[in-house]
């Protein structure tokens, strides 16, 4: 059974996976500018409906696209360094980011970071592969086809070093996502302790993921985060301007927990993926030898 939502893609019932969550997200937000930090084929960049930047240094964009979009090939580090990174929006602030770049903490927490300093209270930021299903997935040297790395432990600096924020961990399918609202992009605690939550928190694997993030116990539903009237809240808000109210972050912070979720982790497979046998006679065979222009 499915749904169609209003940016035209179709939602399974159920559990939703990342880009069913995320499609969500942008229909109950309607963001007018939307920042993407990783890209890959642009798979959750044909959910946008928006002026839209993507960033990501190794692009390979093999969807249709259908949002006024910017595309930067530069790491989020060397965007964020120019001189006006987000001039292509009118207001220079994203309504909505999507953090899914490098699956390491420090770049992780360093785009979280600059997407904050360039947003408006009212503003959004998603992150991805935040609850990893094993150790295996979280490791930070890649061993694993399904990975996550230790991006995770954002979610416990924030909580930590900015009691300010409201931050929610929300149960997408593969490996989760953390929806954070109650931005403040003059707050500069993250940046002022930067190198003691490195030195903290980076580290040789095996990583030890808590309990809490393997079983997701804090998570929330991602139907229930989608149904909250905390969407409309933003909206309004965005409008007016100033900050989003403690009603409507209390709102959304009750539905911490609320996942129904059993730890179930695949058998991790190797990375690379080994190579099939007999794969390059195969492909030679295929191969013309020769090869004449335009036939």
């Amino acid at each position: 059974m499915s749904t169609r939502t209003t940016t035209g893609s179709v939602r399974k019932i159920g559990r939703l996976n990342r880009h069913e969550f995320l499609s969500g997200v942008h229909d109950r937000l309607r963001p007018r500018s939307y920042l993407e930090i990783g890209v890959n084929d642009g798979r959750s960049l044909t959910l946008s409906r928006a002026k839209t930047i993507a960033v990501d240094p190794a692009f390979k964009v093999t969807s249709e696209l259908a949002c006024d979009l910017q595309l930067v090939k530069a790491t989020s580090d060397d965007f964020f360094a120019r001189p006006d990174p987000l001039a292509w929006f009118p207001r220079k602030a994203p309504d909505l980011s999507f953090i899914d770049g490098m699956h390491l903490f420090e770049f992780a927490l360093r785009d979280f970071i600059n997407c904050e300093r360039n947003s408006e209270p009212s503003g959004v930021i998603v992150l991805d592969d935040m609850l990893p299903r094993s150790v295996h997935e979280a490791a930070r040297d890649r061993y694993t086809d399904a990975w996550t790395g230790d991006v995770y432990k954002v979610a416990a600096v924030l909580e930590r070093n900015r009691p300010d924020l409201t931050v929610v961990p929300v149960d997408t399918t593969p490996t989760g996502v953390v929806l954070v609202v109650g931005l403040d992009p003059t707050n500069r605690t993250l940046s002022e302790r930067y190198d003691e939550i490195i030195a903290e928190h980076v580290y040789e694997d095996p990583q030890l993921v808590p309990d809490d993030v393997l079983h997701r116990k804090s998570a929330a539903d991602p139907d229930a985060v989608l149904r909250c009237w905390v969407w409309t809240a933003i909206i309004e808000r965005r409008a007016a301007g100033g900050p989003l109210s403690a009603d409507a972050r209390a709102a959304l912070a009750k539905l911490r927990g609320t996942a129904d979720y059993t730890l179930n982790p695949p058998e991790p497979k190797p990375w690379p993926p080994p190579k099939k046998k007999g794969a390059k006679k195969a492909a030679a065979k295929k191969r013309p030898k020769h090869r004449i222009w335009g036939l």
